[in-house]
C-alpha cells in the first residue's frame, strides 16, 4: 500500500468512526419517546393505572434514562374495549408525537387494532397485558411481557385433574381471551380424563351473572372454571356465587389468577378464601426482586396493591432498557426487534425470557390459593410450572 493510499484508507476509517460516534451521540441526545395506549378511564381504568405505576417505578429506579437517552412516557387513554379509539391514539402517537416505541394495551381489541400501525410504521410494540394468544402473530413488531390465557389456563386444568376434580362447568367472557381460556381448559382437562359438563359465554360489558349462576348450580359440577375481565365482573361473580350458596352445594371455584388479582382482592372479601388459581405473579412471591418491587410500589402508590399488570408495566420498561443496552440506544424497529428476541432477565415474578420464535414470554406459572396471611388476603403459591411457553401456539 502506497503512503497516499494508506493515508486515504486511514482517512476513510476516521470518517467512518466519526460518523458512528455521531450517530451514537445523536441517539444519546434525543429523548426516547414511549407512547402508552392504556385504559385510564371507564370500567377498566385500574388496568391502565397498574401498568403505568409499574412502568414509572422502573423508570424512577433508572434515573429516567435508558442508554443515555432521557425517557418520556406519553399516555393516551383508550377507555377500555374501544378499538377505534386505541387505533386513533396510536396513530397520534406515531405521527404527531413521533414516538420511538408503542406500549401498554390493556385489552385484546386494543392490541389487535394497533398491530397494523406498528407494522406500517416499523415501531416496536410492547404488550403489557392483552392476553389472546394470537396477538403476537398480528405484527412482526409485537413483543409481549404479560401472559396468554392458554399459558395460565393449562396449569390449573392439569392441577384440577390431578386433584380428583372430574366434572367442571366453564364460564368465560365472550371475547378473545375468554375463548382462548375455555378452549385450552377443555383441551387440557379432557386429555387428563376430566369432563366439561357445561359451557357459557358472558358479555364483555356489564353481564348479569344471575341466570348463569343458576345454570351452573343446576348442572351440579364439582367446580366452575372462570375467566372474566378482572374488576367489577369478578367482584360481581364472587358475590353472586356466595349469595346463591353454590359453595354449600359442593361447587368449587378454580380460575386464572385474574379472578383474585391483588388490585381487587380486598374487595372480593372472605368469599374468595380457598379459591385455587394459576398466574405468573403474586404480591406475596418470595424473592429479593419482588421485595424491592413491592416496597417501591407501596411507597409510590399509597393505598394500592401491586398486581400482575403492575409487574408487566415494570418488565415492559425493563425489556426496553435492556434491549437499548444491546443496540447502543438505537430504537429503530428492526434493530430493536432483533436485539429483543431471546432476551432473558429476573423479574419480580421470577425468571422470564422472550421466545425468539414467537416474541411471547416464557415464564413460571404458579398455582396459588387465596388465604388470609397476617390478617390480609393473599394469593399463596404452593406449586409451579417453570419455563412455560404459550401452549396456544404449539
Amino acid at each position: 500500500m502506497t503512503n497516499i493510499t494508506k493515508r486515504n484508507f486511514l482517512s476513510t476509517l476516521s470518517v467512518a468512526a466519526l460518523l458512528a460516534l455521531g450517530a451514537t451521540a445523536a441517539h444519546a441526545a434525543e429523548p426516547l419517546k414511549i407512547g402508552m395506549v392504556l385504559p385510564m378511564s371507564g370500567p377498566f381504568a385500574s388496568y391502565g393505572k397498574q401498568i403505568e405505576a409499574g412502568a414509572r417505578i422502573y423508570l424512577a429506579q433508572n434515573g429516567g434514562t435508558f442508554s443515555g437517552r432521557k425517557v418520556e412516557l406519553i399516555i393516551k387513554d383508550d377507555t377500555g374495549v374501544a378499538p377505534e379509539i386505541s387505533k386513533r391514539a396510536a396513530q397520534e402517537l406515531v405521527v404527531k408525537d413521533k414516538v420511538d416505541i408503542l406500549a401498554g394495551f390493556g385489552l385484546t381489541p386494543s392490541a389487535f387494532a394497533v398491530a397494523p400501525i406498528a407494522t406500517e410504521a416499523k415501531k416496536p410494540m410492547v404488550v403489557m397485558n392483552a392476553a389472546t394468544s394470537a396477538i403476537t402473530t398480528k405484527s412482526d413488531y409485537i413483543l409481549r411481557v404479560s401472559h396468554t390465557l392458554p399459558q395460565v389456563t393449562a396449569p390449573i386444568a392439569t392441577w384440577a385433574a390431578k386433584n380428583k376434580i372430574k366434572k367442571v362447568f366453564t364460564l368465560v367472557a365472550d371475547f378473545g381471551p375468554g375463548l382462548d381460556a375455555a378452549a385450552q381448559f377443555k383441551k387440557t382437562f379432557t386429555a387428563a380424563g376430566g369432563e366439561v359438563v357445561g359451557e357459557v359465554r358472558t358479555p364483555v360489558k356489564s353481564p348479569d351473572f344471575a341466570p348463569f349462576l343458576q345454570k351452573i348450580k343446576d348442572a351440579a359440577p364439582e367446580a366452575v372454571f372462570l375467566f372474566v375481565p378482572p374488576g367489577e365482573q369478578t367482584i360481581a361473580f364472587i358475590k353472586g356465587f356466595a349469595e346463591r350458596d353454590l359453595a354449600k352445594a359442593g361447587i368449587r371455584i378454580i380460575a386464572t389468577g385474574d379472578l383474585s388479582d391483588e388490585d381487587i382482592l380486598d374487595s372480593l372479601g372472605e368469599s374468595a378464601l380457598g379459591v385455587v388459581n394459576s398466574m405468573q405473579y403474586a404480591e406475596s412471591h418470595n424473592s429479593p426482586e419482588n421485595k424491592a418491587f413491592t416496597a417501591a410500589f407501596a411507597k409510590a402508590n399509597p393505598g394500592m396493591r401491586p398486581g400482575y399488570m403492575a409487574v408487566a408495566g415494570f418488565d415492559g420498561l425493563q425489556l426496553i432498557a435492556k434491549t437499548l443496552e444491546k443496540t447502543g440506544g438505537d430504537a429503530e424497529g428492526d434493530k430493536f426487534m432483533a436485539a429483543a428476541k431471546g432476551m432473558a432477565w429476573t423479574s419480580p415474578r421470577g425468571p422470564i425470557s422472550i421466545d425468539p420464535q414467537t416474541r411471547d414470554i416464557i415464564q413460571t406459572i404458579y398455582i396459588r390459593k387465596v388465604e388470609k396471611v397476617a390478617g390480609k388476603l393473599q394469593n399463596v403459591e404452593f406449586d409451579q410450572v417453570a419455563n412455560f411457553k404459550d401452549p396456544g401456539k404449539q
